[in-house]
């Protein structure tokens, strides 16, 4: 996923490998607290991002959108969610962090050109 921030005026944009839980709707990613995009957002948890399938072909295109809050992951589910799907990292012993989404935008040109399904947390 490429994951973005914003603090203070400044911008940054990274990539991270994620888990996802649907029962929680939130990503799970590991990431060191000194990086530009953790300082961010320790001081604005408001974050955006986006995961697309990687094609040449326009009618096999898909991409998801979308919007969350960032925390620091306390869950012991969530977070052998994260050590399934990547079981190399538990030796590093990175830190974790949720992304709780309330916003989706998926566009799926499978399912004609340009369809886009949108979802939003009903809390908003």
């Amino acid at each position: 996923m490429s994951l973005a921030t914003y603090d203070k005026g400044e911008l940054s944009v990274c990539s991270l490998f994620y888990a996802y839980s649907d029962d929680t709707n939130s990503f799970i990613v590991a990431s060191a607290e000194d990086t530009n995009h953790i300082r961010h957002i320790k001081n604005n948890a408001m974050v955006a991002g986006n995961i697309l399938l990687e094609t040449d072909e326009v009618a096999k295109i898909e991409g998801l959108q979308f919007r969350g809050e960032f925390f620091s992951l306390e869950d012991k589910i969530l977070q052998q969610l994260y050590f399934k799907a990547f079981p190399y990292a538990f030796a590093l012993r990175p830190k974790l962090w949720e992304i709780k989404v309330n916003y989706f935008k998926l566009t799926d040109n499978r399912l004609g050109f340009g369809k886009k399904i949108i979802w939003e947390s009903a809390s908003l």
